[in-house]
């Protein structure tokens, strides 16, 4: 984005929306992206989630990721451990090395009846 252009947040999710519509994942994530940062539109939470899941939807392992993130600290969402363990481990076993370190931690926590942490 901004590449030979001066950067313009909102033309950029113009075209994210666009795409993502029609169902391409990486759109999808980066027009979620925008909407967790407040790029280009005003930030939000329930619609950053909505475009994660789309992505996620379709084996996008950032996203699933970026899902259990979301239901682990209730973001746009209720805090929900099995949802967030859930998204974590879809994105954990095709090898997103994160979510496997994060996977760990909370299952870890979860053992011992601690949750939380920022990650």
């Amino acid at each position: 984005m901004g590449m030979g252009t001066e950067k313009d947040y909102i033309i950029a999710v113009y075209w994210y929306r666009k795409a993502a519509e029609q169902g391409y994942r990486s759109a999808q994530n980066n027009l979620g992206c925008m909407y967790r940062n407040g790029k280009g539109v005003k930030k939000d939470d329930t619609t950053t989630v909505y475009w994660f899941h789309k992505a996620a939807e379709q084996d996008y392992l950032s996203d699933q990721y970026n899902l259990g993130r979301m239901y682990r600290y209730g973001l746009g969402v209720n805090k929900d451990h099995r949802a967030a363990v859930h998204w974590y481990r879809k994105a954990a076993e095709p090898g997103h090395t994160i979510a496997q370190w994060v996977l760990d931690k909370v299952t870890k926590e979860s053992s011992s009846g601690k949750r939380g942490g920022v990650l």
